[in-house]
């Protein structure tokens, strides 16, 4: 069992008999005194990908669910459906589209330190890793003296995404990008 004030992004818990996902959570401290500190969590059904929104109070308990974490890395797409490796074993797992919503533009192919979550030995759910690096392939040119300044200016990276970059990158150079935000953190020295 795991207490409302203690959930965290990604926990897995049981609801209903079915495995839900933490995915957002929002908490809201009422002024009045004695009043509870409420917590609104935004869940993903594992299974069919549906939201659900709940709130709770901060001794509220869930049954947090055990999930098998595998590490794999992305191999390729098919269409809508998404084919991941088992880093240690190379059996496969398949997951389509709509289980993938919102990292599918953060998979490209060969990318490692992948988290696959199995519920009896099926794969419900991948976690990405916190950054990745990408290359920029193109944006506008670097102005000089830009790196005094704390101007941005966007950056199509190779992965298609277009990012918002300090003025001094340039095409080529390789950046990490925050896979949960979609922003810039740093240039990647080679």
């Amino acid at each position: 069992m795991i207490k409302a004030n203690t959930l965290k992004k990604g926990n897995i818990v049981d609801i209903g008999g079915q495995p839900h996902q933490v995915k957002d959570m929002e908490v809201q401290t009422p002024s009045a005194r004695g009043s509870n500190t409420l917590y609104k969590v935004r869940f993903t059904n594992v299974v069919t990908g549906q939201k659900l929104d709940q709130t709770f109070k901060g001794n509220d308990t869930l049954e947090e669910l055990e999930m098998e974490r595998r590490p794999v890395s992305f191999i390729f797409r098919n269409q809508d459906m998404y084919t991941f490796m088992d880093s240690e074993n190379f059996e496969q797992y398949t997951l389509g589209e709509a289980s993938l919503e919102g990292k599918t533009e953060w998979l490209v192919e060969g990318l490692e330190e992948i988290t696959a979550l199995l519920l009896n030995g099926r794969v419900m759910a991948v976690e990405l890793p916190a950054s990745i690096d990408l290359e920029i392939v193109d944006t506008a040119p670097a102005l000089k003296g830009a790196s005094a300044t704390n101007r941005n200016k966007p950056a199509t990276l190779s992965n298609g995404m277009t990012v918002l970059v300090p003025e001094y990158l340039t095409p080529g150079e390789m950046i990490r990008v925050n896979t949960e935000t979609g922003k810039f953190m740093s240039r990647v020295k080679s």
